[in-house]
């Protein structure tokens, strides 16, 4: 399969494989980006059609590791016409929403253009501001930079909440960051922690894998829009509207919403106070746009219960007092960004949700730059594009020694 052999670009610091031993070495760049996904790729490729020099550090052993390990059923919830990196359009036989596989394969043929700049099996131990430049750390490297970009991206560290008699669980407990696909659960009995994009689809998957109960944990209220209304992709209509006030842009929605979905309070599923641009912008909370789940919810095949309580030995409890048994429980909970991991007075940058402040332009700190940390609703690829765009033309104006 395209999405899941390791592939991509090799190049690695002094020419060494991973595990091999490599003696530190100093360096000096112009920019230093870390993370070789989407957002640090898109960059990189900015400021090279700029002819400024950069490196990009990559942990992983192949560029977009994210989209290599999420589950097998993933695609695009955006369209590919407005889901291209710069100066790189999808090649036209990939379908409107592009696979996991297909999102590899792009992101490997863009990666070709500047492989030259990338180090894999680089893993940033620490980035510091030490006398006007920035020093970031590897565990073989050394380097000196004016200019940062950090391109780390959402899922960095897999968001695990823990509950009381999980350690006794004789069931699977994983992260959706480690599922992979339903097969393994054929005739198994599955619940689904969150209603995100991704608990959404993995509970589908999961039912057309053949699993024996497929459910769905949602604790709180969430916005459920369809990912094509009227035959006109979510995106579009996002990107449409992009520039009209918040507020009667979630007065149109819901009125339509009120329309196509009715209640669905009767099947769990209740929508917030507040209309669901609002809710992004304010909170971050992405609408779950949805493929087929509500439908399924209505049909029977996948039911939805309450936030968890406790585990038993056997069984799941929820906050309502019911009680289930399960094999496997998938957490779709999130995931966290961890700058705090390596960047040094990660406070001082960030937010009390642990994302940056400030996007696509320079930070508080001289040389610091944030890409590719928001989700907003004309599509994340789309957002970063433009970010990356906007931080190589800020960096290439400014003056260099």
């Amino acid at each position: 399969m395209p999405g899941s052999r390791s592939g991509g670009p090799v190049n690695r610091s002094n020419g060494q494989r991973r595990g091999a031993t490599i003696a530190p070495v100093h360096e000096t760049h112009r920019v230093v980006i870390i993370g070789a996904g989407p957002s640090g790729l898109s960059v990189g490729r900015s400021l090279a059609e700029r002819g400024v020099p950069a490196v990009i550090l990559e942990r992983a052993s192949a560029v977009g590791p994210a989209w290599r390990n999420h589950y097998e059923r993933l695609h695009l919830h955006t369209v590919k016409k407005h889901s291209t990196l710069p100066y790189h359009a999808w090649p036209d036989h990939v379908p409107l929403y592009p696979s996991r596989a297909e999102v590899v394969d792009y992101l490997e043929s863009y990666a070709k253009r500047i492989e030259p700049m990338i180090r894999l099996d680089q893993n940033v131990t620490s980035a510091r501001h030490e006398g006007g430049k920035w020093v970031v750390r590897t565990q073989s490297a050394e380097l000196h930079t004016a200019n940062l970009i950090v391109a780390t991206g959402y899922n960095r560290r897999p968001n695990k909440p823990t509950w009381t008699g999980q350690e006794t669980f004789r069931g699977s407990i994983l992260h959706s960051s480690e599922y992979r696909t339903g097969k393994t659960w054929k005739g198994k009995r599955a619940l689904v922690v969150g209603i995100g994009n991704s608990g959404g689809e993995i509970a589908i998957d999961l039912w057309e894998q053949g699993a024996l109960e497929t459910a769905i944990a949602v604790r709180s209220p969430l916005h459920i829009l369809p990912r094509d209304l009227f035959g006109t992709p979510a995106q579009v209509t996002a990107i449409l509207t992009s520039r009209l006030p918040t507020a009667l842009v979630d007065r149109i929605t819901l009125a339509l919403l009120d329309r196509l979905q009715g209640d669905l309070s009767k099947w769990g599923l209740r929508r917030p106070a507040e209309g669901p641009m609002t809710s992004l912008a304010k909170y971050g909370r992405v609408p779950l746009l949805d493929i087929g789940t509500v439908e399924l919810i209505q049909q029977g095949h996948i039911d939805v219960v309450p936030g968890i309580e406790r585990f038993t030995e056997e069984r799941v409890v929820f906050s309502d007092g019911r009680e289930r048994a399960f094999d496997v429980v998938v957490l779709a909970t999130g995931y966290q960004a961890a700058l705090n991991e390596f960047l040094d007075d990660a406070a001082r940058h960030v937010t009390d949700r642990g994302y940056p402040k400030r996007f696509g332009q320079e930070a508080e700190t001289p040389g610091l730059f944030f890409i590719g940390y928001r989700n907003p609703g004309i599509g994340q690829l789309n957002d970063i594009s433009k970010e990356a765009v906007r931080v190589a033309a800020a960096i290439a104006e400014k003056p260099h020694g």
